[in-house]
C-alpha cells in the first residue's frame, strides 16, 4: 500500500520575504494523516491557520497568496513545491511573518530542511487524484494552456516562450516527481529588468538581492538604471554578463527559467490538496493560470466525491451467498432468477451481482441485433438483491416472501450489454417496521452508475 507521509521531527529556517522584506522564521512540523499542508501565522493572536487549497487563493500577483478571512500568507509556491517534490503529504508550516523566506529563490533550502527533519510513513493510504480523461485549461488571448492527461505517476512538462533575444523558448520536463529534487529544486526565480525596475520603483520587492533572483536584461541599460540597481542591491558595481543576466549569479542550467516555471507549477498545483497521478503539460504557465487550473481540478474532485462509489468486488473472494444459497432464500428460478451471488450482507445493506451473458433468454427477443438488457429487468434484479436483505432479517426466510409495494425515482443512466457484470448495492433508508422495508438501490457496471431507484417492500409469511 502507498502510505501517506509526514516529517519525523520539526525543522526550522530563517530569512527574509522577497516582497515584504520581513525577517521570518519558518518551522516545519509533523502533521496527522489527511491534514494536508497548513500554514500557521504564529505572529498573530490565536495563531490562525490557512489550509493550502486553491479555494483559498486571493492573489497571484508576483506569487501565490492564500488567505483565510483577513489573514494572508504570501508566496507559498516554493515551499509547497518542496513538500510535493519529497512526496510529503502532511505538514504544518508555521511562520512568524506573512511570507516564507525567499532564500536563494528556489526550493533548495526547503528541501534541505525537510530532509533534515526526515520523512516517515503514516498508517493511512495515500489519497491520489487520478486523471482518467483529459482536463484542459486554456486562455485563448494569451496562448496559455495547462492540460492534465492520464498517467500512472506524476509527470510535468513546461514550455515557455518570452519572445526575447535574451530568453526565448525553453522547455523543462520530469518523468516522475522523484526527479524534482535533483532536476528542478535548485532552479531560482527570475525577472526581466523592466519588471524589476517597476517593482523597485513601486516598493514591491523589499527582500530581493542579486543572490535570490536571476535578472534577465532585455534592453539597453542606462547609467541612471545602473545606479538605481547598485543602490537597491547595496553593491558597489552591477554589470551585465555576456549571457544577458546581471552579475553575481551563474545559471545552474541553460533552461533554468523553464525549470523554475516547472517548480512553480508543482507548487501551485499542490493547492489541489491531493497527490496527483497525471501528466501535466503547461504552455506559458503563470501563477494565475496554475491556480485557476488547480481550482478547476478541485471542483472536479468535489463532484467525484459526491458521486456514488461502486462497492469493492474481488472475483477471487468467496461470496457470502452463492447461487445455491440464493435459491434457498428466493422463490425465483431460471429464467427469472437474476442474482448470481451475494458478496456482502449486513443488517443495513447488501451487495449482489449479476453476470450478463449473451445466453440470457430475454436477448432472443429484446433488440436481438443490438442486445441491451431491459431496464425493467435491471430493476427486477435490484429488487431481488433487496429481497435478500429483507429476508435476512427473519429467522426462517424460506417461510417468507417479499412483495414490492412501490418503486420510484427510477433512473437508467447507461445501457447494460452482454459481458457486463452488474453490481447492485441496496441500503435501508429507514428501520424495518411491521415488515415494511424501505431501500435505496444503485446498480454499477465498473465505476459507473447504470440504474438507481428507491424501493418499498413488505415481508409476508406464507400460509
Amino acid at each position: 500500500m502507498d502510505l501517506q507521509t509526514t516529517i519525523a521531527k520539526e525543522s526550522q529556517l530563517t530569512g527574509v520575504g522577497l516582497h515584504t522584506g520581513s525577517e521570518v522564521k519558518m518551522t516545519f512540523k509533523p502533521a496527522q494523516p489527511n491534514t494536508g499542508y497548513v500554514f500557521v501565522r504564529t505572529d498573530l493572536d490565536g495563531a490562525p491557520s490557512i489550509e493550502a487549497l486553491a479555494s483559498k487563493v486571493v492573489s497571484t500577483d508576483r506569487g501565490t497568496t492564500i488567505a483565510q478571512g483577513d489573514v494572508k500568507v504570501y508566496t507559498v509556491e516554493h515551499v509547497l513545491s518542496a513538500l510535493v517534490g519529497l512526496q510529503i503529504d502532511n505538514c504544518i508550516i508555521e511562520l512568524d511573518a506573512p511570507e516564507p523566506p525567499i532564500m536563494d529563490g528556489s526550493a533548495k533550502y526547503f528541501i534541505q530542511a525537510l530532509e533534515e527533519a526526515g520523512v516517515k510513513e503514516q498508517g493511512e493510504a495515500r489519497n491520489y487524484f487520478e486523471v482518467r480523461e483529459p482536463i484542459i485549461y486554456r486562455e485563448e488571448e494569451t496562448g496559455i494552456e495547462i492540460m492534465a492527461l492520464p498517467s500512472d505517476n506524476y509527470q510535468v512538462t513546461v514550455m515557455v516562450d518570452y519572445e526575447t533575444k535574451v530568453l526565448g523558448s525553453q522547455n523543462a520536463h520530469i518523468d516522475d516527481i522523484n526527479e524534482f529534487k535533483d532536476k528542478i529544486s535548485t532552479s531560482r526565480t527570475f525577472s526581466f529588468l523592466h519588471e524589476l525596475e517597476f517593482l523597485l520603483d513601486n516598493g514591491l520587492i523589499k527582500g530581493g538581492d542579486l543572490n535570490n533572483a536571476i535578472v534577465y536584461v532585455d534592453r539597453e541599460v542606462s547609467s541612471p538604471t545602473m545606479e538605481k540597481l547598485r543602490k537597491a542591491f547595496r553593491k558597489d558595481d552591477v554589470k551585465v554578463k555576456p549571457n544577458g543576466i546581471l552579475d553575481n549569479l551563474d545559471l545552474h542550467h541553460p533552461n533554468e527559467a523553464a525549470r523554475h516555471k516547472l517548480l512553480d507549477v508543482v507548487g501551485d498545483l499542490a493547492l489541489i490538496g491531493r497527490p496527483l497521478k497525471a501528466r501535466i503539460i503547461a504552455t506559458k504557465p503563470g501563477h494565475k493560470a496554475n491556480t485557476n487550473f488547480a481550482k478547476q481540478v478541485l471542483q472536479l474532485i468535489k463532484k467525484e466525491e459526491l458521486r456514488p462509489r461502486p462497492p469493492h468486488y474481488d472475483p477471487n473472494e468467496e461470496p457470502v451467498m452463492d447461487i445455491t444459497a440464493i435459491e434457498k432464500m428466493l422463490p425465483h428460478r431460471y429464467p427469472f432468477l437474476l442474482v448470481d451471488k451475494v458478496i456482502h450482507l449486513s443488517e443495513k445493506d447488501v451487495v449482489g451481482l449479476k453476470n450478463v451473458t449473451m445466453n440470457e433468454a430475454f436477448f432472443a427477443g429484446h433488440f436481438p441485433g443490438a442486445p441491451v438488457m431491459p431496464g425493467v429487468l435491471q430493476v427486477e434484479a435490484m429488487a431481488q438483491v433487496g429481497g435478500i436483505l429483507a429476508l435476512s432479517t427473519v429467522p426462517d426466510p424460506e417461510n417468507y416472501l417479499t412483495y414490492f409495494m412501490k418503486i420510484e425515482e427510477v433512473k437508467f443512466k447507461q445501457k447494460v450489454v452482454p459481458g457486463d457484470t452488474i453490481v447492485f448495492k441496496l441500503e435501508l433508508t429507514a428501520p424495518i417496521r411491521r415488515g415494511i422495508v424501505q431501500m435505496e438501490g444503485r446498480a454499477f457496471v465498473g465505476d459507473k452508475v447504470v440504474t438507481e431507484a428507491r424501493l418499498m417492500a413488505q415481508i409476508t409469511k406464507e400460509k
